[in-house]
């Protein structure tokens, strides 16, 4: 049931930073298909951190929003701040409320108990990033393993994970992938202000966290040969430690620029004109920054794991190591029709798979699904 005739629909969705999107890709994909969702008539509440939205914004793009305390703390801020949220959204009446990150799978088994119909996007397989302790680990492969036997719907957001799931536990998962948009974001100030000129630096966006990678691009752009900019985009709230050892290796060759995180237009705008984007993440799902690069028409050079070969596809180009990165970043500078040919491609590959309108009426119609199925 799809029609303009039918009831609004009130979701809720739970377990990221809130919106508007200033931290990373859950909060992102909540502000996109949250509004595109209310375009469609239906009632949608966002909880936020407190840490993160301010308190007296209550509504963003027709969404409404819940801003909720959150303890300062890597290991349970998550966790706890969902758990607040699961409690508050008891007072309302939801048809589905929708759980981000495996991690909040307590909160996914309250609401389970108290008879709310739950689905819970899983994310990815987080127990490999080494950010997390033994603790951290254990905690994230209990959370799998709870999520596969709870009567819930569970998301994920690649072929991977989604394999891994069904290989693992025997559970099917429903794989939607991450959306971007899909334009050329002209300068609005965002490159004059940091000395930047259209196609004419090299772009890696990413949490700034061991897994992700920052210091062997870092590393391999020692070497490239070229005068261009290197523009690392990007932070994180717990790895202040891994963050200085960056800023130390920056430091040592004055074309890298550390630029810390950059949210909306200005994001979009240096997505748009980089001369090249480097995607070096080694664990996840569908990585956002990825799609969005491929989305705003990039030359992208991507790590060569699983997850990346099944966004891009051949729309890229790939590296084993620092030494592979160095000879792939001086290949596209050096060579102008290469870039054409790579950015060309990749806006046509996020075109046929990933653009936010598609992935928003996937879920739409996934919810229908689940609330006019016998029993729901």
């Amino acid at each position: 049931m799809t029609g303009t005739n039918r009831r609004p629909r009130r979701i809720a969705f739970l377990g990221t930073r809130g919106v508007p999107a200033n931290y990373g890709g859950f909060e992102t994909f909540v502000q996109e298909l949250g509004e595109r969702l209310v375009a469609r008539g239906d009632e949608v509440t966002v909880y936020g951190r407190s840490s993160s939205v301010p308190r007296s914004l209550h509504a963003f793009r027709g969404m409404r929003l819940v801003v909720l305390p959150a303890p300062q703390h890597k290991y349970l801020e998550t966790v706890v701040h969902t758990l607040f949220s699961a409690f508050h959204s008891l007072t309302g009446r939801f048809d589905l409320i929708y759980i981000c990150n495996v991690a909040n799978v307590p909160a996914a088994a309250v609401l389970i108990l108290l008879r709310r119909r739950v689905l819970l996007n899983v994310d990815g397989l987080e127990w490999r990033r080494k950010k997390w302790g033994a603790t951290g680990r254990l905690y994230y492969r209990t959370c799998s393993y709870l999520a596969a036997h709870l009567p819930l719907e569970l998301a994920s957001d690649a072929a991977v994970i989604e394999r891994y799931y069904l290989e693992t536990y025997g559970r099917q998962t429903m794989c939607i992938p991450y959306g971007t948009r899909l334009d050329d974001t002209p300068d609005d100030g965002t490159l004059g202000s940091r000395a930047l000129e259209p196609g004419l630096y090299v772009l890696y966006v990413s949490r700034l966290e061991p897994e992700n990678n920052a210091h062997v691009v870092i590393e391999a752009y020692r070497h490239v040969r070229s005068d261009l900019p290197l523009v690392v985009v990007g932070d994180a709230p717990y790895a202040s430690k891994y963050i200085a050892g960056l800023q130390e290796a920056a430091a040592a060759d004055p074309r890298v620029r550390m630029v810390g995180a950059i949210y909306g237009e200005g994001y979009h705008v240096l997505q748009s004109n980089a001369a090249c984007y480097i995607q070096a993440t080694e664990v996840g799902g569908t990585h956002p920054a990825l799609v969005e690069a491929m989305g705003h028409g990039a030359a992208i050079i991507a790590n060569d794991v699983p997850e990346h070969r099944e966004v891009l596809g051949a729309a890229g180009l790939y590296y084993s190591n620092a030494g592979q990165l160095t000879t792939a970043i001086e290949e596209v500078l050096d060579d102008p029709a290469l870039r054409s040919r790579l950015a060309r491609a990749a806006r046509e590959r996020a075109t046929e798979c990933y653009s936010w309108g598609s992935i928003s009426r996937t879920h739409s119609d996934w919810f229908d699904r689940l609330l006019h199925r016998p029993g729901a």
